[in-house]
């Protein structure tokens, strides 16, 4: 296989079974990183596909060499749970936050410890039980400065009345880069679990095998103060440069105007800035209930304190929808783009509240905002 095919070519070939010569792999890798990791990569990995997941890890072998595992063993005395963090918020709390409580729940005495950046830090701000060892994964660059993060850890996180439990982080590359003794790392193998059980449940199952508990998704943000009178919706129509997860066309300002109909007040999360703050703005401005409207320009976890503070959480998929079911803030999920059903079933949120989820790519928008205004 010749270095100068496409990224896209090469998943194609991935996905046919073929194995191209890591060293071809890894100049394609080393050329365009970016697209490597948001075409090849994301698309294997997030296929839920044992097959597709090995094609992934032999690809990363062009970096990462293969080590044997073992079975882990559970030190008599635990001092320090290292949990690794998932880097995306989103799934920080639909997967690291259950990890992190069943950890509270399994070592009482010991220091449970999440291994993040600061925003993923912040959704667990105000419990006093879980630390934070700093570890900002690079979300761009070359895929080894992506890579040298997890082998850094490795001599930071060691020692014997120490354990380190990995969700699937993209830190360790999905558990391909040891970061620790191996008998004291367990991996929970989210992407080839045999099941088409959500994420969810797929976590507090794996939990309860490996360590006779399990736990719950929840936040513990510093509060944010709410402003408007009630009833209240919080609102999110970020995407993070996915386009395909909108609903196109005047769907968002009509969603917001319905919704004022409803609801006192509307509270939107503004996004990263940039465009999406812009589209945002211009959708809540054509909604025609500006007055109703506040718009929120803070932290995620901000934001998230917002949602547990609200009646009702509209969204996109994304981070503020597990925010809500982990809230048990009632939530209406408007899911587009999903790479397959497989995909939706994992990834739909899944919380204690009232939990409502439209597969937005087989309705009109006509039809999302009939079962919204319900």
């Amino acid at each position: 296989m010749s270095a100068s095919i496409s990224c896209s070519e090469l998943l194609d070939a991935a996905r046919r079974g073929e194995r191209p010569p890591l060293n071809a792999v890894r100049e394609i890798g080393e050329r365009e990183p970016g697209p490597f990791f948001r075409i090849v990569v994301e698309s294997l990995a997030d296929s839920f596909d044992p097959e597709q997941v090995a094609a992934y890890e032999y690809l990363m072998r062009a970096w990462i060499p293969a080590e044997p595992r073992v079975l882990p063993e559970i030190p008599e005395r635990v001092e320090t749970v290292y949990v690794l963090s998932r880097v995306t918020l989103g799934a920080d709390i639909k997967i690291t936050s259950i990890v992190l409580d069943a950890m509270k729940r399994r070592f009482p005495d010991a220091a449970v410890v999440l291994v993040g950046n600061r925003k993923s830090a912040e959704l667990f701000t105000a419990d006093s039980r879980i630390g934070h060892f700093l570890a900002d994964y690079p979300r761009s660059g070359s895929v080894a400065d992506r890579i040298q993060l997890g082998r850094d850890l490795r001599g930071k996180l060691a020692g014997p009345n120490r354990i380190v439990i990995d969700p699937d982080s993209r830190i360790t590359q999905l558990g391909l880069i040891p970061v620790c003794d191996p008998a004291h790392y367990c991996h929970f193998p989210s992407r080839t679990a045999d099941s088409a059980s959500n994420l969810t449940t797929l976590t507090q199952n794996w939990l309860r095998d490996v360590f006779g508990v399990s736990g719950e998704a929840y936040l513990a943000p510093e509060p944010a103060r709410i402003e408007g009178e009630g009833p209240r919706v919080t609102i999110s129509l970020g995407v993070g440069d996915n386009e395909t997860k909108r609903v196109p066309g005047d769907f968002e300002s009509r969603l917001i105007a319905s919704l004022g109909s409803k609801f006192r007040t509307i509270l939107i999360d503004r996004g990263v800035g940039g465009e999406e703050a812009r589209r945002v703005s211009a959708a809540a401005e054509a909604s025609g209930c500006p007055g109703r409207i506040r718009f929120w320009e803070g932290s995620f976890a901000g934001f998230a304190s917002l949602i547990a503070q609200s009646d009702l959480y509209v969204g996109y998929d994304s981070a503020g929808q597990h925010a809500a079911a982990a809230s048990g803030t009632p939530l209406f999920s408007i899911f587009a783009g999903a790479a397959s059903e497989r995909f939706r079933e994992r990834w739909a949120p899944h919380g204690r509240g009232r939990v409502r989820v439209v597969n937005a790519d087989a309705m009109p928008p006509a039809a999302i905002l009939d079962l919204v205004s319900r």
